[in-house]
């Protein structure tokens, strides 16, 4: 049996380090350049069977060996969201900067938790966190760490506002109410959830015709909870909302919670690349008076996943996550402590990304990405607006069409079954990945287009392959009545 320690990093296997890591960037380097299309709409059952036939008890001799078996298992059926034709959910490609420092951060295996566990790391982060505070303009009191992703940020956002009211009103987990758009994340409710609060917790406040926040509702909304006893905890606006990529109305929300001393959550999930932006920036005005703010870096930073982050305007209030025990942060520690602020213990040094990006690109060269993944989707809402063949939900204010496969001749019931089916022939096709939503209770298709690298012509390609699948499968589906 070969020495196990072999396979541990140490100043002995560094040369083999260096080999497998080479090799293992080649191999992904030919998948990406041999991609032909976004997907190969794999079988899941093909798949389920290639996986499951793998004997876990019976490793490979080397690794070249093991990057062939991935690819069969993996690589070769892998969605890939730097083509051109994936143009479905809120998946970025990647910046190579933060490749390479995904390379660092998994071989030194750093955790962010405590000092004698990162030391210059902590400061990095801590660094990041005060940039983007800075940049959102929340104040010299801000603070904040780095999460998992927006569904992690939002929650403990709303655990600090559930703090901050629990304190000041000592009200009981049944009275709390949070209040947020009918287009908001799910994140919201399922936060409720966690809270203790329960789902019903959540107050949906409609939107206007442009699937906004409406500032009157919201006014409404927090004057019923009050009659009826119920106390607000919070308000959640959305800047760039999952399927249309809008901004609440944030000042105006920002004033009717300092009226009614409600915390402000702004989930910024998708619109946080904003702040890199130099011609769009000011869509974000209001921000900075929210409370706290989730900004998503695996999104419209082009980071890989994981890469989150939420930021509070008084860095006080993160003590509602802060708990001591005396082998990891003891309350004597006089070095600085992540952990103290954060819901995780464990936490990869996922900040060296951003900061890797910064170092070697600049804020601004992230912000021109953004903004040309907006400009796109500009483009091409104008390009289609005539289209007799396509029906547009809504114009864009990020990088998001809402559209689906309606001529004018056809029912609305027609287009509501037809067009699922035109995005899972096409998944299964390998033609293009695009995603799907309901709006108003009826089928659309979503175009999420977050790569700077994809031409005019190529998106319409993908509007093409959509028109022509929705002709073909819409004359199978009159042929079957």
């Amino acid at each position: 049996m070969a020495d196990p320690t072999e396979h541990l990093l140490t100043a002995a296997t560094a040369p083999s380090y260096g080999r497998a890591i080479r090799d293992g960037v080649e191999h992904v380097a030919r998948h990406l350049v041999e991609a032909g299309a976004p997907t190969t709409g794999p079988d899941v059952e093909r798949l389920a069977k290639r996986v499951a036939d793998v004997d876990l008890d019976a490793p490979v001799d080397d690794v070249r060996s093991a990057l062939d078996e991935l690819s069969s298992l993996y690589l070769d059926d892998a969605v890939w969201f730097h083509h051109p034709r994936y143009v479905a959910h809120l998946n970025c490609p990647v910046v190579i900067p933060a490749l390479l420092a995904e390379v660092v951060v998994s071989a030194v295996n750093s955790s962010l938790d405590t000092w004698d566990q990162s030391a210059g790391g902590t400061l990095v982060e801590r660094r990041l966190v005060d940039w983007t505070a800075a940049r959102l303009g929340l104040g010299a009191d801000a603070d904040g760490v780095f999460t998992t992703g927006g569904t992690a940020s939002n929650l403990q956002a709303l655990l600090l506002a559930r703090g901050e009211t629990v304190a000041a009103t000592r009200a009981p987990l049944s009275r709390l109410r949070v209040l947020a758009s009918a287009d908001a994340h799910f994140s919201v409710e399922k936060a409720a959830d966690v809270l203790g609060l329960g789902r019903e917790a959540v107050v949906r406040v409609p939107v206007d015709r442009h699937h906004r926040m409406e500032p009157v509702a919201l006014e409404r909304e927090l004057l019923r909870c009050l009659a009826d006893g119920a106390v607000p905890m919070a308000v959640v606006a959305t800047a760039g909302t999952t399927d249309f990529g809008v901004i609440d109305p944030l000042a105006e929300i920002a004033a009717t919670c300092a009226r009614h001393r409600v915390w402000l959550h702004v989930d910024a999930a998708f619109g946080g690349g904003l702040l890199a932006s130099r011609r769009r920036r000011h869509l974000l005005d209001g921000i900075e008076r929210a409370d706290s703010v989730t900004v998503d870096f695996h999104k419209t930073f082009f980071q890989p996943v994981s890469s989150s982050a939420v930021l509070v305007r008084d860095g006080r209030t993160l003590r509602h996550v802060t708990m001591h025990a005396e082998y990891l942060n003891p309350r004597t520690a006089v070095v600085p402590n992540q952990v103290d602020k954060s819901m995780q213990t464990t936490r990869r040094f996922d900040a060296l990304k951003l900061w890797l990006t910064l170092r070697l690109m600049g804020a601004d060269a992230v912000g021109e990405l953004f903004d040309a993944a907006i400009d796109a989707a500009h483009t091409l809402y104008d390009a289609l607006a005539d289209d007799p063949d396509l029906e547009m939900a809504a114009a864009p204010e990020l990088s998001t069409l809402v559209l689906r496969y309606r001529p004018a001749e056809m029912p609305v019931g027609v287009a509501d079954e037809l067009n699922p089916r035109i995005r899972r022939a096409l998944f299964e096709r390998g033609d293009a990945v695009v995603a799907g939503t309901k709006v108003d209770g009826h089928s659309w298709l979503k175009l999420t287009l977050l790569n700077a690298a994809t031409t005019h012509a190529q998106l319409l390609e993908v509007v093409e392959l959509v028109r022509a699948t929705g002709k073909e499968l819409g004359a199978q589906l009159e042929e079957a009545c």
